[in-house]
């Protein structure tokens, strides 16, 4: 899952983007507005957490240019703005979350899991195929009919959830890369076959196919 933080405060950044990775995220940023259209544009996100008090353009003009252009890009307004008005315009606005700094990161990932949730349709925690049922909340996976759960990596979890929450889609490695590297990542590669291979080896190949040369799959649920 790929993020995109719009944060001035780079000390804030910095932590918010450290706690978004060790917890599976890919993690892009900028420090002011005037680029975050251009960037929803052209990059795939999951979801854009924006702070209001931007410098040079503000985060509810931001908001709402994304919204004139129709995005339906989950946004989670990340401010110190608490008074009620600034509240009302944000959620009015089109913002699918509105949090008040200073907030705990648990909250905060709880909080994206259920915008992501709303985002795929379904209120339900578990992302689930039938075979194979993905907690994100706990990054363990159980595999229906096996009593025991398997505790994925990081980077292993964010791979087996881009491809459950679009079970029977092949995913390229390009498309799996995006999902798992943010700006400035140093990708080495050979790294995503290495953790598939070990995604693979946990869950079993059965459950998340290679289609030869063009990428993996796990299939859809009955």
């Amino acid at each position: 899952m790929r993020l995109l933080v719009v944060e001035d405060d780079l000390m804030i950044a910095k932590a918010l983007m450290a706690g978004l990775k060790d917890n599976g995220y890919a993690v892009d940023h900028l420090d002011s507005g005037e680029q975050v259209l251009a960037a929803v544009q052209t990059q795939d996100y999951d979801a854009l957490l924006l702070d209001l008090g931007l410098p040079k353009q503000d985060g509810l003009s931001v908001l709402a240019q994304i919204r004139q252009n129709k995005s339906e890009l989950p946004i989670l307004i990340l401010t110190a703005r608490d008074d009620i008005d600034s509240r009302l315009r944000g959620i009015d606005g089109g913002a699918d979350d509105y949090i008040i700094k200073p907030f705990d990161m648990a909250e905060l990932l709880a909080r994206i899991r259920m915008v992501l949730r709303r985002k795929g349709g379904t209120s339900q925690p578990l992302l689930s195929n039938g075979a194979l049922t993905l907690n994100p909340a706990t990054f363990t996976v159980q595999i229906t009919g096996q009593a025991d759960e398997i505790v994925l990596s990081n980077k292993e979890f964010a791979i087996l959830q881009a491809l459950m929450q679009r079970a029977g889609v092949i995913f390229s490695r390009a498309q799996l890369e995006e999902k798992l590297y943010g700006w400035g990542d140093e990708v080495e590669s050979n790294a995503l076959d290495y953790l598939i291979h070990a995604l693979r080896k946990k869950v079993g190949k059965e459950h998340i196919k290679n289609v030869r040369g063009v990428g993996w799959l796990v299939e859809k649920g009955v």
